[in-house]
């Protein structure tokens, strides 16, 4: 299951992130953490050290190798450079799992042990002093849409992905790359409103988007959220001792996160497998061709002094693809 989780800054989207990363990890399941955010805070919530989180290698570095290795042999691409974020696979591409070992994960992953197993982090990178005035953070990101037009996940595996806070999340392609989103709001009206923002960029595109209201002290918290967001919410967390904890540096047992706060991340993982049965791959396909034909016309053939619609493969189909191998 590949899962997002946006909302505005200081909504709790990290935190909420972090606690599903966990409860998963605590399940047993296989799990890859992005920090896909311009404020790289996720390896912090998982319990990494500053100086542990700034070492992890980003993907935003190192989009030549990521690059290079999921061209593979496709013969409509000549080289990595030809390559943008919206590039999909064809004939000849390598597909990447999310176990196993491949040359990106050897690079850039690193494992972080919680309660349960270990998980794999992935980081895009901070934006740094270099990056002002002459890029946007979505140069950095476009790695992460680049390996979801890639992925090719199994059954009991997740990828979660700790997107940028606000509507820069509709700002490429990559939100539509995802089986389910979960909205963080806050019971306050700037919450409601950045709801209802998403939510209206959510339904022009068949993204399954879902509302976890966090911060929640109160019925009347609750209600207001229920009144405005309506059968969207999917289910509330409270204020958490656990979380306080880890804020401050402190690993505590995962089983001492407060009992509701418990059967909500359980609630959340149930929608998230029940979005298995909305996948619907022709429009995965259509959406991908779409913003990659975008992409080529408005900024793509120019940079690369290439046809990047050649780049698409009509004759491939994921079904037929090989299995990347597994470790």
């Amino acid at each position: 299951m590949k899962i997002a989780f946006v909302g505005k800054g200081g909504s709790g989207k990290t935190t909420l992130s972090s606690l599903f990363v966990r409860h998963l990890a605590a399940s047993g399941r296989p799990v890859v953490a992005v920090d896909a955010d311009i404020n790289q805070h996720l390896g912090a919530a998982l319990g990494l050290t500053d100086e542990e989180a700034a070492a992890v290698e980003p993907l935003g570095g190192r989009l030549p190798l990521i690059k290079e290795y999921l061209r593979g042999s496709n013969p409509r691409i000549a080289s990595a450079d030809e390559m943008i974020k919206t590039t999909p696979p064809g004939s000849g591409s390598r597909l990447l799992s999310l176990t196993g070992d491949n040359p990106v994960y050897d690079a850039c992953a690193r494992r972080v042990q919680l309660d349960g197993g270990a998980v794999r982090f992935l980081a895009t990178g901070p934006f740094t002093e270099d990056d002002l005035g002459v890029s946007c953070y979505h140069s950095k990101t476009g790695a992460v849409e680049l390996m979801l037009n890639h992925l090719r996940d199994g059954a009991g595996e997740y990828l979660v992905v700790d997107m940028t806070a606000g509507a820069d999340s509709f700002a490429s392609g990559m939100f539509t790359r995802f089986d389910a989103t979960f909205l963080v709001a806050e019971p306050t009206r700037k919450g409601v409103s950045v709801y209802r923002q998403y939510r209206d960029y959510a339904r022009s595109f068949g993204v399954n988007l879902r509302v976890i209201g966090n911060k929640v002290q109160n019925a009347d918290d609750a209600e207001f959220l229920r009144e405005h967001v309506g059968c969207d919410l999917l289910v509330t967390m409270g204020q958490s001792e656990y979380v306080r904890a880890v804020e401050k540096g402190r690993t505590p047992a995962f089983a001492t996160l407060e009992p509701d706060n418990r059967r909500a991340l359980a609630t959340v993982k149930e929608a998230a497998d029940a979005a298995i049965r909305l996948r619907d791959a022709e429009r995965w396909t259509r959406q991908a061709v779409e913003f990659h034909l975008r992409n080529a016309r408005g900024w793509g053939n120019a940079r690369t002094g290439r046809d990047l619609a050649q780049q698409i493969d009509p004759d491939f189909r994921w079904e037929e693809a090989p299995s990347p191998q597994l470790v």
